[in-house]
């Protein structure tokens, strides 16, 4: 009876250092982990750190790079050769840049503007081809067939092919150039001493306001007439004035 009694007293000793054991066991395995886990870790940060320090590094050796590309050193060189050839433009024969010639061009340009004179003692040369279709007529109306009716008549119809030159009949300067409904695209001309010459029905002009033009040059070609002379066929328009007032441009011609 006493030998079960000390049996049973020994038994829950050995099982109590069983569980405490165990229980050791598994704080030991726990402490591994950890320790496993923490190197684990501390490797991995010391790696992430030491790729940060490079990366940082790499980018401040391409600031570094870029901002010694930046600086520009002054080519000295070039600078002394330009102002060497702004030196020989403007000093080279005296001439300052423009082209050769060209105050000579104006000068005689102005020359021949001065000379530009007509009177009552002048005869015009003949602009076109054909002879009179419609006379000038401003102290009675006479019939336009075209409008199928009778009116004043300012200027000289005359006929001529289309196409043919039409040449300044007395010298002057280019004063107008005008698309107009009735008498299409027209030159009008200062002959000088208030007389000026209109010439409509044209095409082609190879003319531009202010130029000067001899008597006998070309000042464009005939054109198909407007729809106000289409029944009088191709034909030029040519008028005179004095001061702004009509006259009769045969009162000048042969």
């Amino acid at each position: 009876m006493k030998k079960n009694e000390k049996h049973e007293k020994t038994f829950p000793v050995s099982k109590k250092g069983s569980v405490i054991g165990l229980v050791l066991c598994f704080a030991a395995a726990i402490v591994m982990i950890g320790t496993y886990t923490f190197r684990s870790y501390q490797k991995k940060m010391n790696e992430e750190i030491a790729k940060s320090e490079k990366l940082a590094k790499s980018m401040e050796e391409e600031n570094q790079e870029t901002n010694a590309a930046d600086i520009v050193i002054p080519d000295v060189k070039t600078d002394v050769e330009n102002e060497a050839g702004s030196d020989a433009t403007s000093t080279d024969d005296g001439n300052t840049g423009d082209e050769p010639g060209a105050d000579s061009d104006q000068a005689t340009a102005s020359n021949a503007a001065d000379s530009v004179w007509f009177s009552e003692e002048n005869v015009l040369g003949w602009p076109a081809s054909g002879s009179v279709i419609l006379e000038y007529s401003m102290d009675h109306t006479i019939f336009f067939p075209t409008l199928e009716e009778y009116r004043y008549n300012p200027a000289l119809i005359i006929g001529g092919a289309a196409g043919e030159d039409i040449r300044a009949g007395a010298a002057g300067i280019v004063s107008d150039i005008r698309q107009d409904a009735k008498t299409g695209n027209t030159v009008t001309m200062d002959i000088g001493n208030g007389y000026t010459a209109i010439y409509g029905q044209l095409k082609d002009v190879p003319l531009n306001v202010g130029d000067y033009v001899e008597e006998g040059s070309i000042i464009g070609y005939l054109s198909e007439p407007t729809k106000y002379y289409s029944e009088e066929g191709t034909n030029l328009y040519f008028a005179m004035q004095k001061d702004g007032e009509a006259i009769n441009p045969m009162d000048f011609m042969e």
